[in-house]
């Protein structure tokens, strides 16, 4: 019976936008696994009391999207180390009675940055929850740290939450990039609707690696300059897919698919809404 299918769904405020429905349902379809998969839109002062009542009406599980992330960590029974380390969730799971919080973000991540060498300098644009992420992936890896912000006291703080000495550098100074082996914008800058994002990679790596994430457009002026340069890019596709992986499986009890059906679904879902 379809009724006793596991359900999961996405929350966010507004969720509608969401790509996850799409992403989960392809992998539902080419599995052959039963499931569904819904959006909840829920707004911030509601979450944690109506993401219970859901698991108790039969969730398996929620992908949590903005703004109800570090939320998400405050309304769980326990939590995994990432979840503890990024200090937000963006997987609840509800298991025998309890919520249990995962960070699948810096899996989604380490998907995009397979090719990276985890040496040289790596910059990181941004100081906000996706650069909390894309710091508990760098956090153990024996490189330099630069961490650009239109914030310097914020990005400080960032590197402070973990440990670590980072050079501080604002948006417009070139000098941040220079030998930098990697470049990963943790900012919405550059997305459909959002000022570009203004920085020179000249001064990179030959062979470095530019990673943003965002995913729409999908192709950013930032992965246009860096291809101009002959440098290597990595889009925020990779990331959104390799995020989405550990989530499906704990909800549907089987893994996704590895080959790129969902990625040329993606495709065709950004290329109609553009």
């Amino acid at each position: 019976m379809a009724s006793d299918w596991p359900k999961a769904a996405v929350v966010g405020w507004p969720a509608e936008h969401s790509l996850s429905p799409l992403i989960m349902k392809t992998w539902l379809d080419e599995t052959g696994q039963p499931g569904d998969y819904v959006i909840i839109e829920c707004e911030p002062d509601a979450f944690a009391q109506a993401v219970r009542a859901r698991f108790h009406a039969g969730l398996a599980g929620v992908n949590v999207t903005v703004p109800h992330k570090e939320a998400a960590l405050g309304a769980a029974d326990q939590a995994s180390d990432a979840a503890r380390g990024i200090g937000a969730a963006n997987v609840l799971i509800w298991r025998q009675g309890r919520i249990e919080a995962d960070n699948t973000d810096h899996i989604g991540i380490a998907r995009a940055l397979e090719s990276d060498s985890g040496s040289g300098p790596a910059v990181l644009i941004g100081a906000g929850g996706a650069a909390r992420a894309a710091l508990y992936h760098l956090k153990d890896q024996d490189r330099e740290i630069r961490i650009l912000n239109r914030t310097a006291d914020r990005a400080k703080a960032l590197a402070q939450d973990f440990g670590l000495k980072a050079e501080i550098y604002a948006l417009d100074e070139a000098a941040a990039f220079d030998g930098a082996s990697l470049v990963i914008n943790a900012t919405s800058l550059g997305m459909t609707g959002q000022p570009p994002l203004s920085v020179d990679l000249s001064g990179t790596a030959s062979d470095a690696l530019v990673f943003d994430m965002v995913y729409a457009p999908l192709k950013t002026e930032l992965l246009a300059q860096a291809e101009q340069l002959g440098r290597r890019t990595a889009d925020g596709l990779i990331m959104l897919v390799g995020q989405a992986r550990p989530a499906f499986e704990a909800f549907f009890g089987a893994p996704a698919p590895e080959h790129d059906g969902v990625r040329t679904a993606l495709l065709a879902a950004l290329e109609h809404r553009a």
